[in-house]
């Protein structure tokens, strides 16, 4: 009976989400002619604020989805999501030619990104965020800057950590000076 019980939790925790990104047919030239294969690259994600990549290449379209879901699972980060919903500040993200930028947005404003990073996103638990890929459109590259801008998000926890003070600290400072900002609007 416990057993069943710890198959569903195992069951339960384990409900990801996997988006294929993108699947590129790639041909060797050999002296008998050329060699296809396909190079595959997946999204994994749990809506909740984990999310992870991997690529994979095989000589058949299926066991390259496979190989790069596998790898994804295993290099799964969290990322800090403000009310679930939302980044909790704007971030920059690079890798090679690619770079994005990724920012906080409104209750109700969607997801507003475009290929790999929408992918990201919605495997990640993100309802509202706005982004630009600049740079390269390659979608390894895309992939790689999105993930590079998501682990330097920073969450109000992690900071008060870092600084040993309290998180009521360092969110009410936030508060106090955007009141003062607005009071210097009004004056």
């Amino acid at each position: 009976m416990a057993q069943n019980v710890d198959r569903r939790k195992a069951e339960k925790k384990e409900e990801l989400v996997e988006r294929l990104v993108h699947i590129n047919r790639v041909a060797k030239t050999v002296k008998g002619g050329r060699n296809m294969s396909f190079a595959a690259i997946v999204v994994v994600g749990d809506q909740k604020g984990r999310v992870g990549y991997g690529s994979g290449k095989a000589t058949e379209v299926p066991d390259a989805i496979t190989k790069a879901t596998n790898e994804a699972k295993k290099n799964m980060v969290r990322i800090p999501l403000r009310e679930g919903r939302t980044l909790h500040h704007d971030v920059k993200g690079a890798f090679g030619a690619g770079k994005v930028i990724l920012r906080t947005a409104p209750a109700g404003t969607g997801v507003i990104a475009g290929g790999p990073m929408r992918a990201i996103f919605e495997v990640l638990g993100v309802q509202d965020v706005v982004a630009k890929s600049m740079g390269s459109n390659n979608p390894y590259n895309m992939i790689k800057a999105t993930f590079d801008a998501l682990q330097s998000i920073n969450s109000p926890r992690m900071v008060a950590a870092k600084r040993g003070k309290k998180v009521g600290d360092i969110v009410s400072r936030r508060e106090n000076s955007s009141n003062v900002k607005m009071e210097k609007e009004e004056a």
